[in-house]
């Protein structure tokens, strides 16, 4: 008797040669991806290479032009977001998806309870599920929070908890570490191991590749729409994926630190301020100089930069600015002391998306630029050119909207318009945050060029590695305070037994 090899079982969810165009821009080029059971599969490329256009293949927020989809061994032509939810897929998105005027456990309601026209509300067994996969995640957050209080790692959480809660087979985490600090990653990574024991495949998409060789067993590569690779993560290292992301060699993640930092810029005695957490800070950056904030989240990194900022004025303590005492009441006292402030959530604080990239590049200095309160183009023009040249911002021109950049140049208008203010201290919050490895190099360049410029920065990143590698000094917060000044450069471990209040913190 002749019995057959075992055949291997159908993939959760695989594309062959799909490709989707909008007008002339074809964003996918035939793309090949297979996911397969109690798998992680990594898709990379840099911002533009076609991965959002895929997950929203995906998910059913647009068809296909030309391809197959097939998901648990039946062919799609095309999905709807409902026919995706119910063959089991699930999106953890980088900007979460959240109603900000509902509370957290009417937001998982949402995703999570049947539509009715009528039906009594079991509050509390909502309250109940909502803790439970709460708990799940490891997040400490009330049910009955309003999401508009949240920050942003939090607001992620809670989309995790949603994808849980649905019970999806297909789980794909767009960026999921993005502004999670690192205890929070190691509690998502036991999430996805258990998730994939579970026998669930997760498409797992960041740009921190670190992540990419804890976590993936396989890793596709896209770039300008096609899929140029799929390999066991054993079986390369991060050079080849770096090349086969960009295509081309990129210079060091890191650029040299500083030689040496000059007079204090701004000197912290005693700060605090009692609505924001935040109590008896000492610290100093000096000009020409890269302060690093690193911290837990909860730990008062970007609290303390909105007191800077004025948002949240301090109400202890003493700020010196150019050798004086000096009260910052609101951000245009800040801005007179020559204090800028580029804040986490870029979209919905840093760029106005509709408006072109020489509007918001110069918004901020209105005042300069127009001095007699007319606005003229010619100047704008003029500021825009000169801005996009220097920082090297890719776009069509400066009328182009800024919606219609890639995240990393989005990230350089939101510096580049703080830059115009011409200040002495610049405040980078997770300057970053979900940008390709190509336009994290140019980033990092650029904030050390500013600061062998005589600029003072202060660095406030969840990505430890990014604030060990690029900073002079490291001042670690824990319960809304400094506890240690660590040079640049110090090995995560002790960064981390700082800010989770472990002997080995220290001074410098």
């Amino acid at each position: 008797m002749v019995t057959s090899a075992p055949q291997p079982a159908d993939p959760l969810l695989a594309f062959t040669a799909v490709t989707k165009s909008f007008g002339p821009v074809r964003a996918l080029a035939g793309v090949d991806f297979e996911l397969r059971e109690g798998e992680v599969h990594a898709l990379l490329g840099e911002n533009g290479a076609g991965k959002s256009t895929l997950i929203k293949v995906a998910t059913g927020a647009h068809a296909p032009d030309r391809g197959s989809i097939r998901i648990n061994g039946r062919n799609h032509a095309a999905l709807t977001p409902a026919a995706a939810r119910a063959l089991g897929i699930a999106c953890i998105y980088q900007q979460p998806a959240l109603f900000p005027d509902l509370t957290v456990a009417e937001n998982l309601a949402l995703r999570l309870e049947p539509a009715a026209t009528w039906r009594r509300v079991d509050w509390r067994r909502r309250h109940a599920r909502a803790a439970e996969l709460l708990q799940r995640v490891g997040a400490r957050i009330a049910p009955d929070a309003e999401v508009r209080d949240l920050a942003m790692p939090e607001q992620q959480l809670v989309e995790i908890a949603a994808a849980l809660g649905a019970g999806a087979r297909i789980v794909i985490m767009d960026e999921p570490t993005a502004a999670l600090t690192q205890r929070e990653q190691e509690r998502l990574f036991a999430l996805v191991r258990a998730l994939r024991a579970e026998g669930a495949g997760i498409v797992y998409i960041s740009h921190r590749l670190d992540e990419i060789f804890a976590l993936a067993d396989r890793v596709t590569v896209l770039r300008d729409g096609a899929s140029v690779g799929t390999r066991a993560v054993r079986d390369v290292d991060e050079a080849t994926l770096i090349q086969l992301m960009v295509g081309r060699t990129l210079g060091p993640l890191y650029p040299p630190r500083g030689l040496s930092a000059g007079a204090p810029a701004l000197e912290l005695r005693g700060v605090g301020c009692a609505a924001s957490g935040v109590r008896d800070v000492n610290l100093t950056v000096h000009a020409g100089e890269i302060l690093g904030l690193a911290g837990l989240v909860g730990a008062g990194r970007t609290e303390l930069a909105r007191i800077l900022f004025g948002l949240t004025p301090a109400d202890a303590g003493v700020i010196i600015s150019q050798g004086r005492p000096v009260r910052i009441a609101s951000p245009a006292g800040a801005l007179a002391e020559g204090i800028a402030y580029v804040p986490e959530d870029r979209r919905r604080h840093g760029v106005v998306p509709e408006l072109p990239v020489a509007q918001n590049l110069t918004l901020a200095a209105h005042r300069r630029i127009f001095p007699r309160g007319w606005l003229r183009a010619a100047a704008e023009r003029t500021v825009a050119d000169r801005v996009i040249a220097r920082l090297g911002i890719k776009t069509a021109g400066p009328e182009a909207a800024v919606a219609t950049l890639s995240g990393g140049n989005q990230q350089k208008v939101a510096v580049g318009r703080w830059l115009e203010t011409r200040p002495r201290v610049l405040i980078l919050d997770e300057p970053t945050q979900g940008v390709d490895i190509g336009a994290k190099v140019e980033l990092h360049r650029l904030i050390r060029d500013l600061a062998n410029g005589g600029l003072a920065v202060i660095l406030i990143s969840s990505d430890l590695p990014e604030v060990i590698g690029l900073s002079d000094r490291i001042a670690v917060m824990r319960g809304g305070t400094v506890r240690a000044v660590l040079p640049g450069g110090t090995p995560a471990p002790a960064v981390m037994a700082a800010a989770l209040g472990v002997d080995g913190g220290g001074t410098a």
